[in-house]
Parts: C-alpha cells; sequence; structure tokens
C-alpha cells in the first residue's frame, strides 16, 4: 500500500474519531470556558474507576495513620469546599449533585487534587508550608474542581484511546497482525499517568478564579498563592517548554488579566452574605 494512501485512510479515522466524540462538558462562564474536547468515553466509567482510586487512597491513608489528623485544617477545607461547590452550577448543572467528598493527608507534599465525580484531596504540607489563607486554599479549590468540571482526565484518556485506536488502523493497513486494541488498559493507565496539559491547566486556572470569586473568597488572592508557589520551586522548576504546566510568572499575568472580569463577581458575593 502507497503511505500517500495510508496517511489519507488514517487521518479519515482521525477525522471520524473526532466527530463522533467532540463535545464540551461545560457552559462557558464569564471567563469562557467551552473549548471542544474528544470524548470517547462516559463520564460514568471514568467516575466509578476514580471513586474506586479514592477508596483505595482514603483507606491507605487512614491505615497509615495520616488522614484527617487535624481536626481543625479537615473542617477549614471541607468549609471552603462547602462554599464552592454550590457555583459549580455556573458551568455545569450536575455538577452540585455530584458525590462530593473532602479529605486532608498529612504530607509535606505541596499538592491537591479532585478526580472526576468531585473526589478532593488536600496534602496539609500545601497550605502549612505556604501558610495559605482561606482565599488562597479556595483559589487552589478553584482550580482543582475545574478540573473534574472540564473533566480533563476524561479528555486525555479518550486520546489515548483514540491513539491506541489509530496504531490499530495503521497496523491493519500494514498487515503487521493483531488489530485489537486492549482499550480498557489504555484508559486506566491514562487515567493514572494524567498530567494535564497546559491548556488544562490554563482552564482551571479561569474557571476556578470565576468559582473562587462567586463563592466570595477574593480572586486576588491567586496573585500572592503563585508568587508563593514561586518561592517555593525556586531552583528546582524546569524551563516552562520542558514542562507541561504553564510558568507561575505566567499565570499571575494570566490571573491579573480576569481580575476586571472576576472581581466583580467577588464583589457581588461579599454583598450577599
Amino acid at each position: 500500500m502507497k503511505s500517500t494512501t495510508l496517511i489519507a485512510l488514517l487521518l479519515a479515522a482521525a477525522a471520524l474519531l473526532a466527530i463522533g466524540g467532540c463535545a464540551s462538558t461545560t457552559e462557558g462562564g464569564a471567563v469562557g470556558a467551552e473549548r471542544r474536547q474528544l470524548l470517547l468515553v462516559s463520564s460514568e466509567q471514568l467516575e466509578q474507576m476514580s471513586a474506586q482510586s479514592y477508596t483505595k487512597l482514603r483507606a491507605e491513608a487512614q491505615q497509615k495513620g495520616v488522614l484527617n489528623t487535624d481536626a481543625a485544617l479537615t473542617q477549614r477545607v471541607r468549609a471552603i469546599a462547602s462554599r464552592i461547590e454550590p457555583q459549580t452550577k455556573v458551568f455545569r448543572a450536575d455538577a452540585p449533585g455530584w458525590k462530593w467528598e473532602v479529605n486532608v493527608i498529612s504530607s509535606n507534599e505541596l499538592n491537591a487534587f479532585c478526580m472526576p465525580g468531585g473526589k478532593i484531596v488536600f496534602y496539609s504540607g500545601l497550605i502549612k508550608q505556604l501558610n495559605l489563607n482561606d482565599d488562597e486554599i479556595a483559589v487552589v479549590m478553584g482550580h482543582e474542581i475545574s478540573h473534574a468540571l472540564r473533566e480533563h482526565s476524561r479528555e486525555q484518556v479518550s486520546q489515548a484511546m483514540a491513539a491506541q485506536g489509530l496504531l490499530g488502523v495503521g497496523s491493519a493497513l500494514l498487515g503487521l497482525g493483531d488489530t485489537t486494541a486492549d482499550m480498557a488498559n489504555t484508559a486506566y493507565q491514562a487515567l493514572i499517568a494524567t498530567k494535564f496539559s497546559r491548556v488544562d491547566e490554563a482552564e482551571a486556572d479561569r474557571i476556578g478564579l470565576e468559582l473562587t470569586a462567586r463563592a466570595g473568597y477574593d480572586p486576588r488572592a491567586g496573585v500572592a498563592l503563585w508568587q508563593k508557589m514561586m518561592k517555593a520551586n525556586q531552583g528546582s522548576r524546569p524551563p516552562e517548554f520542558l514542562s507541561t504546566h504553564p510558568a507561575e510568572a505566567n499565570r499571575i499575568e494570566q490571573i491579573q488579566a480576569l481580575l476586571p472580569t472576576v472581581t466583580p463577581l467577588y464583589e457581588q458575593a461579599r454583598r450577599k452574605k
């Protein structure tokens, strides 16, 4: 088979995959978040996998004696989440009804995440080592929740499945052997190894800042947060072009550019309180 014919067939297969699975998982909100995404696996499938992973993580943390050991800190993080969760309706009507869960793990790791379906974990080191106030915690919380709203994990799994499928098509056309792709294994591996792209991170920053503001937390805290992160990562962070994450300085610029849009939402929320 001529290479030009093979390329044409692969492009056609890619187009069919894209047409069949493209949609936007969220409404735009004030900041705009309506990019179409490749979605080849259902939300239900991914949420089930995430729930199982979260249950295992929680059980292991409990066994090690590091789950919610600081009652005041746990209550503080959960209180912030309880104010942000209802605001998710702006981007997804179904999100406030998710089975939300928030836990804190005692660890020096500077990290937090929200799995598909609203399963949240904060590591105590992120809050204590950076001395985060409630507004700054809310910025982190909004960012991580935004990954779940936009279903970035689902999108990455779908991209992995599409790539695996195209490899199978190519193998069949070239007569290289079995074309049956182990899609479930591909999806599982992609979910476990998820590292969000720069596009994902930028979207989560935008949506998260709006969630923060609508919940009545000061979105300007995003600037202070990333300044603290820059200081904490000084000397250990690779240049942006070597990383999937935007550089902290670029994130600060985006936050500053969005403040005229989200600050009125914050002021409105404060007046209501």
